[in-house]
């Protein structure tokens, strides 16, 4: 069993004290997002976890602590992406991130996400991206990258920008990602897409699969047929909440509400089996 910490909200960033303390106790509870009523009890005992991944924009949290999760093994996904202030919302800046970074790729395995990309005028990714890889190079082997999609919970965030100089576009996706692609090469980076259901194969870039067996040194595992059709994953279990994290990213689809996630993370309580 594969452990996602997690897609629905940044466990590592918010939730670091509560993780470690189900994984001393070796269990926790997930509630079905779309059923509450339905508890389900995730065993995080090391013997049953064939690894975990962290989705995060900031371990800093965890990241003293890791030695607490010897005997485990893991790797982290770690977001570093150059969208500007009004989508990425509260998440560190660049040159927090990036030294955050190089720290944690010391003692783990770190895989580089600059996703989703937000195209707007004006905004150069290609040179955003190279300033970032230049800066990573030769502490991560992998890139991630995606298109920002449209969710039905995001519309009413985004549409907010509509007449500002942040105003989302359509992306040249011709143009900007063979870019991208050639950057991350020349830094020795191999560059994969997320879920991304236009196809970048003929820019350079391959699907990939961000719960990746490979990276965690295990053998095969199925597709996981809960995820989207482009998604490239295998089977795992997300310990995650909906409307937890406060990081505040206009296009999050793990969070309908700004003010809902407040209110729950500071309803939380450490010591419970599930996240809120």
């Amino acid at each position: 069993m594969i452990i996602s910490a997690s897609r629905r909200t940044d466990v590592a960033s918010f939730y670091a004290e509560w993780f470690l303390r189900r994984i001393r106790e070796g269990y926790c509870e997930v509630r079905n997002p779309y059923n509450p009523a339905q508890v389900s009890r995730i065993s995080l005992r090391c013997e049953d976890v064939d690894g975990i991944v962290f989705w995060t924009r900031n371990p800093r949290p965890l990241m003293a602590r890791l030695d607490e999760l010897d005997g485990y093994r893991y790797y982290f996904q770690f977001t570093v992406v150059h969208n500007g202030r009004a989508h990425d919302g509260k998440s560190p800046g660049i040159k927090a991130a990036v030294e955050t970074f190089k720290r944690l790729s010391e003692r783990a395995t770190v895989i580089w996400r600059y996703d989703p990309i937000v195209a707007t005028v004006g905004v150069d990714h290609a040179a955003r991206f190279e300033a970032i890889a230049s800066a990573l190079r030769g502490h991560t082997d992998r890139c991630v990258i995606s298109l920002v999609d449209a969710y039905r919970k995001t519309e009413r965030r985004m549409a907010e920008l509509r007449g500002t100089a942040d105003e989302p576009v359509a992306p040249d996706v011709a143009n900007l990602i063979p870019r991208l692609a050639a950057i991350a090469r020349s830094h020795g980076m191999d560059i994969v897409s997320c879920a991304e259901e236009v196809d970048l194969t003929p820019y350079g870039v391959r699907p990939g699969r961000c719960i990746d067996p490979d990276l965690l040194g295990l053998g095969a595992f199925p597709k996981d047929p809960s995820q989207r059709a482009a998604c490239g994953c295998v089977v795992s279990r997300d310990i995650g909440a909906y409307d937890t994290c406060l990081f505040e990213c206009r296009y999050c689809y793990a969070t309908s509400s700004f003010e809902r996630s407040r209110e729950r993370h500071a309803g939380h309580d450490p010591a419970a089996p599930s996240l809120v």
